[in-house]
C-alpha cells in the first residue's frame, strides 16, 4: 500500500452522484480519499446514440486509468474493485431521453452498466413530470410501463429531479424501492429539487434511500453552509426516516467550465438561459462551500457526523454501507 492509499480499516465511502470533468487526476482524488464506488452521470439530455459513445469514452478511460477505476455492474463488482484497492464506477442517466420512445432499450443499456435513470429532469418528459413544471400530472403510461420494466431488469428509478406527484406515484407504483440520489429536505433548505416531508416519508416506509446533496444550492445559506449545519440536517433526517435510509449523493460536478452547467440547466429544448433555481442572474457554478470541494474531503464530513454522536457503524451507514445494501436489492434482475 502506497502513502497515497487510504488506511485498510477506513470506512466503505460510496457517492450517489457525480459529473465531474473527469481526468487522472480526479481518479487519483477518489483513490486517495478511499471512495469506493462513485455512480456517475453519462446522460442529462442526450438520446441514444450520444449516449452509446458516451458509454465508449467511459471504456476508453476504463483502458487508461484501469490501476484507478473500474466498472461495477453489481455490489460483487464494488467489492472486488474496493479489494483491488480501485474505484467502482457505475453508470446513471439523469433524464430518460436516452430510451427515447423505446422500452426495449431499458434493458439494452441495463446490459451495457446502467443501473441508475431518472424519469424526468426538471421538464417533463415522456415519463414523469420534472421539478420545474408548474402542472404536475403525474407518472405517464409510458412511465407506468417503463418502471415495470426497470424493477423487472434491475435499473433503479431515480427521482431527484422530478416533481411531488410523480415522486410519490413512482413509489407506489415501483415493486422494487427507489432512490433520490441527490437532494436534501425542504423542509430544511426550501429548493425546487428538494423533497417535502411527505415525499421523504413515502420514501423512508417503503424501503428507498435519500442520498443527501451538497451543491450549494441545494443547501441551507447555500454556499455559506457551514458542515456543522449540514450534519445537523443529516441527524434530523435519520430521526424522520431511519439510518438505513439515508446515505450521501454529493452532486459533485468538479472542473467542469460554465457551459456544461449550461447544458445541464437548457439542454437542446430552449434558446433562453435558464439560470436555474437559486443562482439569479449568474448562470455559471456555486461558489463550493469551504468543506467540500473534492473526494478528498468525503473523511471530513464522516469525521464531523462522529463529532456529533453518530457511532462509528451509523457513520459507516451514511457513508456507504446503505448504498451498498441498496445496490445489493436493486441492480439484480427479479
Amino acid at each position: 500500500m502506497s502513502a497515497a492509499d487510504p488506511p485498510g480499516d477506513a470506512p466503505l465511502l460510496i457517492d450517489g452522484l457525480q459529473y465531474a470533468n473527469w481526468s487522472r487526476a480526479i481518479f487519483e482524488q477518489m483513490r486517495r480519499g478511499g471512495v469506493s464506488a462513485v455512480h456517475v452521470t453519462i446522460a442529462y439530455w442526450e438520446g441514444c446514440r450520444e449516449t452509446l459513445s458516451n458509454v465508449g469514452h467511459w471504456n476508453r478511460r476504463f483502458a487508461e486509468h484501469s490501476d484507478l477505476i473500474v466498472p461495477a455492474h453489481s455490489a460483487a463488482d464494488l467489492r472486488r474493485a474496493r479489494e483491488a484497492g480501485k474505484t467502482a464506477i457505475i453508470y446513471g442517466f439523469q433524464n430518460c431521453s436516452p430510451i427515447e420512445d423505446d422500452i426495449d432499450l431499458v434493458e439494452v443499456f441495463h446490459a451495457l452498466g446502467v443501473r441508475f435513470m431518472q424519469l424526468s429532469y426538471n421538464n417533463q418528459s415522456p415519463l414523469a413530470t420534472g421539478c420545474y413544471e408548474q402542472n404536475d400530472p403525474g407518472i405517464t403510461r409510458f412511465g407506468k410501463q417503463v418502471i415495470a420494466e426497470m424493477n423487472r431488469v434491475g435499473m433503479v428509478i431515480d427521482m431527484s429531479h422530478s416533481a411531488e406527484r410523480s415522486t410519490l406515484e413512482a413509489i407506489e407504483l415501483s415493486r422494487r424501492p427507489i432512490a433520490i440520489s441527490h437532494a436534501n429536505p425542504a423542509s430544511w433548505a426550501p429548493a425546487l429539487r428538494n423533497k417535502s416531508d411527505r415525499v421523504l416519508t413515502a420514501l423512508a416506509r417503503s424501503g428507498g434511500i435519500l442520498g443527501l446533496s451538497l451543491y450549494p444550492f441545494h443547501l441551507k445559506d447555500h454556499s455559506a453552509c457551514t458542515l456543522e449545519a449540514f450534519c445537523e440536517m443529516v441527524a434530523r433526517t435519520v430521526d424522520s426516516m431511519g439510518i438505513e435510509q439515508v446515505a450521501i449523493g454529493s452532486d459533485l460536478c468538479q472542473d467542469q467550465p460554465d457551459s456544461v452547467v449550461e447544458w445541464m440547466r437548457n439542454g437542446r429544448w430552449s434558446r433562453a438561459t435558464d439560470f436555474g433555481e437559486g443562482s439569479g442572474a449568474n448562470p455559471g457554478w456555486p461558489k463550493p462551500v469551504p468543506w467540500f470541494g473534492s473526494n478528498l474531503d468525503f473523511r471530513g464530513i464522516a469525521g464531523a457526523l462522529a463529532g456529533l454522536g453518530f457511532a462509528p457503524p451509523e457513520v459507516a451507514r451514511i457513508m456507504g454501507a446503505n448504498w451498498l445494501r441498496f445496490f445489493e436489492q436493486g441492480f439484480t434482475p427479479e
